[in-house]
């Protein structure tokens, strides 16, 4: 099974980037579930479930057991190196004696770390799998099978048994074909509680075999990069941002960001929020790409004296294992980022499912054209969380004035 790597954004402070600690995350991208219906009758299905630990100094994550649902076949594993964790179910008493604010009326999963959370926006991932048994959630109803149950993590796929088509869902959701013949529901829940997901199918003779449009598919909902923005004085066109990025492939070992055109990159710096250490990075323009024997698919062809790079390298990966990094640039950009009279203007184009924008202290949002959570710092500063759950780019335009005394 491809693995869904999917992490909660935790700023830390950078020395070259004047990145604000205190900046809140993007909206939903605390976990990932993939639930796995079994057979049909069962009221069984397999859950997958990716999530973070984000406490610095913590040693253990707990996992609350759904009331109504029987837990068994659970097992844990270190997201980043594959390694088992040991784990145990305890009372919401005993989860209570190192979680003060936790319900104490649930069960829990109490997983051991692999190491303490690093400080400074580290991060504990793990993944979590269990079998759940809920003939409320997962039942039959004549021919058709219906998984009827509220969600509420943001990131979220379901798979038919095999041998299943979808009739109906209530929520608005990618359907993909995976490898096997089943059919996958995934979606964002884009609201601020629980999705009151509702989906039914029944047996169906659908072919098995690739798309003819293999290449333009893919789970959005699994994808793991993210950007926030922290704009500066707009006379200066500048803009600080972090992006995280979780790395799988084996073998792979260094990341490779272009900087768009009109864009200039500076600052660079990056670290694993695995284990807290820096990495090292390389900003690369023109002729240093082809001398460095740098060839990427993202890269433009041909590479010209405009074409620029930051490279992020890192010990290559073996099977199993996985980095999430965290890389911090600074962007000079008078074309997408400038003061029009008493106006501040941020206009681009976002291509991640999840993208923040932190205005400067003392702008106060007066349009955005694509709609956003808007939230506040401690500071009084103004956040805009943008999530796009559609596979292509949103094109966002911000204003802001300063307010009168």
């Amino acid at each position: 099974m491809k693995r869904f790597i999917v992490a909660a954004i935790a700023l830390i402070s950078f020395s070259a980037v004047a990145a604000p600690p205190d900046a809140l995350p993007p909206q939903a991208m605390e976990a990932y579930t993939r639930y796995e219906l079994l057979a049909p009758g069962s009221g069984k299905f397999r859950i997958v479930y990716d999530v973070t630990e984000t406490r610095a100094g913590a040693t253990a994550f707990f996992n609350p057991i759904r009331k109504g649902s029987v837990s068994t076949d659970e097992s844990v594993i270190d997201s980043a190196t594959g390694a088992p964790l040991a784990f145990k179910v305890v009372s919401g008493a005993e989860a209570a004696k190192e979680m003060p604010k936790i319900d104490p009326t649930y069960d829990y999963i109490r997983v051991q770390l692999a190491r303490p959370v690093p400080p400074d926006g580290g991060e504990g991932r793990i993944r979590i799998l269990k079998t759940y048994e809920d003939t409320k959630s997962y039942y039959v109803n004549g021919d058709e099978i219906v998984f009827d149950r509220p969600l509420g993590v943001k990131r979220n796929a379901i798979v038919l048994p095999k041998g299943y088509g979808l009739v109906t869902c209530n929520y608005r959701s990618q359907i993909e074909q995976e490898a096997d013949g089943r059919i996958k529901v995934s979606f964002f829940n884009t609201t601020p509680g629980e999705a009151p997901l509702k989906l039914t199918a029944k047996p169906m003779n659908l072919p098995a075999g690739p798309s003819s449009v293999q290449k333009r598919l893919g789970e959005r909902a699994a994808q793991t990069r993210d950007i926030v923005y922290f704009l500066r004085d707009p006379d200066s066109h500048a803009f600080d941002l972090y992006h995280d990025y979780t790395e799988e492939r084996a073998g792979t070992a260094r990341y490779i960001n272009v900087v768009r055109t009109g864009s200039a990159a500076a600052n660079p710096s990056a670290r694993d929020l695995d284990t807290g250490e820096m990495i090292t990075a390389q900003i690369l323009k023109g002729d240093e790409i082809n001398k460095a024997g740098i060839s990427d698919p993202e890269l433009p062809s041909p590479i010209t004296s405009d074409t620029e790079i930051v490279v992020f390298p890192f010990t290559a990966l073996k099977d199993g294992q996985s980095i999430r990094l965290r890389m911090s640039e600074t962007y000079t950009d008078p074309v997408s980022y400038k003061r029009v009279g008493d106006e501040l203007v941020f206009h681009r184009s976002f291509g991640r499912a999840a993208n923040s924008v932190v205005l400067p202290l003392g702008w106060e949002l007066t349009n955005s054209t694509i709609p956003a959570q808007v939230s506040r710092l401690d500071d009084g500063r103004v956040q805009l969380d943008f999530l796009n759950p559609r596979p292509d780019e949103i094109d966002v335009l911000i204003t802001a004035r300063k307010a009168k005394p």
